[in-house]
């Protein structure tokens, strides 16, 4: 398959994906239902309404136009099939985590090895099989496992720091994209609209927190109420339907209660922790600290920017879309299609 073959079988693997989804929603009975119903008891943090909100998105990136102008300044060397068979080692932390490196190494023309995380064995291969569908020629360059990975060329592995370095030791000798824990950050000026607010709490709250584009702290002006920001996320409280979220929710506030933490805030379904040096916080608690002058907090973040994988905010991504990143928008701004051209 050459470049041109490849971007119209994935757009219309989108195609096909956004039909499913629409008929699932008026038939109880559709297999992406079941589909559904079985990768949530398979992982509890995988609501079916965040699932089908990780399939939307990644329906919408497999379009024609944006595949070409994602492609287009590699496209004589993707234009031709790569030899190389690139082992994939995918986190389970959010719906399809994996899918741009799966995506990636496919539009590459190489072949994909993917190592399946327990927590999340169901969805990509569905795609998969969508896609073998529309084009056959997929099936032998497309292998999932869950335990150890084939003979590989290259390897892109994301997991914690603690992983990271198991993936170094062993992986060090191949091409490699090796990815660690990173969180995101949210800077706010005092004069956000409600509806601004609203999309914070979107990061904030999209997979329950657990992606790494999740805010995870938010800076703000000293004097900043939240009482504006507790009233414009009131929505997000279908979070507490969940129980493993409120597990954790709950379990933070009692210990942050027996230890008389200062400077806590709390609506029932998020706590505000305030934390001067963190940037990861646990599920169901979002960090804040106080900032007198814009220039303090850039400086801040630029000391840590290998620690952060966004920055949402006036000056940074747009409030609502931490989420929702575009097919050259890559995690921990490692160019992953620029990486597979190099192997060509």
């Amino acid at each position: 398959m050459n470049l041109k073959e490849r971007i119209k079988a994935f757009d219309q693997l989108g195609t096909e994906l956004e039909k499913q989804l629409a008929k699932a929603e008026g038939d109880g009975m559709h297999p992406l239902n079941d589909l559904l119903i079985r990768a949530y008891h398979q992982n509890g943090w995988f609501s079916e309404r965040f699932t089908r909100d990780a399939i939307a998105h990644n329906a919408d990136l497999l379009n024609e136009d944006k595949l070409e102008q994602w492609t287009t300044e590699y496209s004589d060397m993707l234009n031709y099939n790569g030899e190389r068979v690139v082992g994939t080692i995918m986190a389970g932390n959010i719906p399809m985590v994996g899918f741009h490196d799966w995506l990636s190494v496919l539009i590459a023309g190489h072949s994909f090895a993917g190592k399946l995380s327990h927590k999340d064995k169901l969805l990509l291969p569905y795609l998969s099989e969508l896609l073998i569908k529309i084009e056959p020629r997929f099936k032998e360059r497309i292998h999932f496992t869950g335990d150890r990975l084939p003979q590989i060329d290259a390897i892109i592995a994301t997991g914690s720091d603690n992983s990271a370095r198991y993936f170094e030791h062993y992986f060090g000798k191949y091409p490699n994209i090796i990815r660690k824990n990173r969180n995101s950050v949210a800077v706010l000026e005092g004069n956000e609209s409600k509806e601004e607010l609203e999309r914070l709490g979107r990061d904030v709250f999209q997979y329950y927190g657990l992606g790494c584009r999740n805010i995870s702290k938010v800076y703000v002006p000293e004097g900043f109420n939240f009482d504006e920001f507790f009233e414009s996320i009131v929505d997000f409280g279908f979070v507490q339907q969940n129980t493993k979220y409120m597990n954790n929710y709950e379990y933070n506030r009692t210990i942050y209660l027996l230890n008389k933490e200062e400077g806590l805030l709390d609506n029932n379904f998020l706590i505000l922790r305030k934390n001067e040096e963190a940037l990861s916080s646990p599920v169901g608690v979002l960090y804040y600290d106080f900032y007198k002058e814009r220039e303090d907090v850039e400086k801040e973040i630029k000391q840590k920017s290998e620690l952060i994988q966004c920055v949402v905010g006036k000056e940074g991504i747009n409030f609502g879309e931490t989420q929702i990143p575009k097919l050259w928008e890559y995690a921990d701004n490692v160019n992953t299609l620029k990486f597979l051209v190099t192997l060509l």
